[in-house]
């Protein structure tokens, strides 16, 4: 290989394959506008996994679907600039996006049987893509099919490969998502919660065949989750957001290890903990997250914190950088930091917490 074609491989690889910047997604309610989203902004490179981690209504699936312009067009209004291998996603008609949708882009949906179609045979499914785009013949696309079966780990492809969904495990069936959605080798892959409502041992699984599968094309992928502990070992970044916005991002070992953000702590001291007796309770994050029609005017997590104090109502931090550039959180008093150690050690005194830490919560 010359000079020029390996400096040209490096140049490839150091451009962000998808770049997110001041993406804004709100909806339309009888009561108001929602933002679901609020001026997110990350990118990543080929071959690199990134995390985004939150609770339940935090918008990480709303990210993902803004990302892949999947919202109603009715009644959502979204603003920013999101670009996949220099291709600007929002300036792109139906027609337009239909033809990235598969090559470009894909999505691994958390309900596979909610994303297969019930009368169309796995097989079909699957090589529907690959017809669609590359246009090979239909005896090429089955033999496509049977070795994307294959290689996500379906057992007997050619005698499954005609089996209708409901005829498959609720594991077999989301290892079929994840063929269909490497079916055309996309450049990007999105994984919005792919181990939803399957057990603990098919999860771990699945979560390996997205890893392997990324690792072996050299694909950077999403990988959307509640639990900080699916993205340990898995991705090279974290994004932790709630109330549609970035709280916390740092390279994941970074995170685990200097975490500054109250929600991110919040978040880490909810996983069960292996060490634990049997019967002990779990760690719960008090209250519920904010109306997003009426968002409060400052930090959006202060009345679920145990650092907050009066600013953290009044004023909403920005994003701050910690010891590394890579790093940033948003917070007033940060977790590890005399700042927070102070926070903490007041509302102590003051009745608010126990003297463990712990938030008491109202009756």
């Amino acid at each position: 290989m010359s000079a020029a074609s390996t400096a040209a491989m490096g140049t490839d690889e150091e451009r962000p394959v998808l770049e997110v910047r001041n993406l804004t997604t709100e909806f339309a309610t009888p009561s108001g506008p929602l933002t679901a989203t609020d001026n997110v902004s990350f990118s990543l490179n080929r071959g690199k996994a990134l995390g985004i981690v939150g609770e339940s209504g935090s918008g990480k699936s709303v990210t993902a679907r803004s990302i892949m312009r999947l919202l109603p067009k009715t009644n959502v209004m979204t603003s920013g600039e999101v670009t996949i291998n220099g291709i600007d996603i929002m300036a792109l008609n139906d027609a337009g996006l239909r033809d990235i949708w598969g090559p470009e882009v894909a999505m691994v949906f958390q309900d596979p049987l909610g994303s297969l179609n019930p009368v169309m045979r796995i097989g079909q499914q699957v090589a529907e893509g690959l017809r669609v785009h590359h246009g090979v013949s239909k005896k090429e696309a089955r033999i496509a099919a049977l070795a994307l079966l294959r290689s996500v780990g379906i057992p007997s492809p050619e005698t499954r490969i005609d089996d209708y969904p409901h005829q498959m495990s609720g594991g077999m069936r989301q290892r079929v998502v994840i063929a269909i959605a490497l079916a055309c080798g996309p450049k990007l892959l999105i994984a919005d919660e792919p181990t939803t409502a399957l057990d603990v041992t098919v999860q771990a699984q699945i979560l390996d065949l997205l890893q392997d599968q990324q690792r072996e094309r050299f694909m950077p992928l999403v990988l959307i989750t509640h639990d900080l502990g699916v993205v340990a070992g898995r991705t090279d970044e974290v994004i932790v957001m709630y109330a549609g916005r970035i709280m916390e991002r740092a390279p994941t070992s970074v995170l685990f290890r200097d975490m500054r953000m109250p929600y991110t702590e919040a978040l880490f001291r909810s996983i069960p903990k292996i060490e634990y007796p049997s019967h002990t309770r779990l760690a719960t994050i008090p209250g519920r997250p904010p109306n997003m029609v009426h968002p409060p005017a400052g930090c959006k997590f202060a009345a679920r914190c145990r650092y907050a104090q009066p600013r953290c109502v009044e004023e909403e931090p920005e994003l701050t950088p910690a010891t590394r550039a890579d790093h940033v959180y948003r917070c007033f008093y940060p977790v590890g930091t005399p700042e927070g150690a102070d926070a903490l050690g007041r509302n102590i005194a003051d009745g608010k917490l126990t003297p463990e830490g712990d938030r008491i919560q109202d009756d």
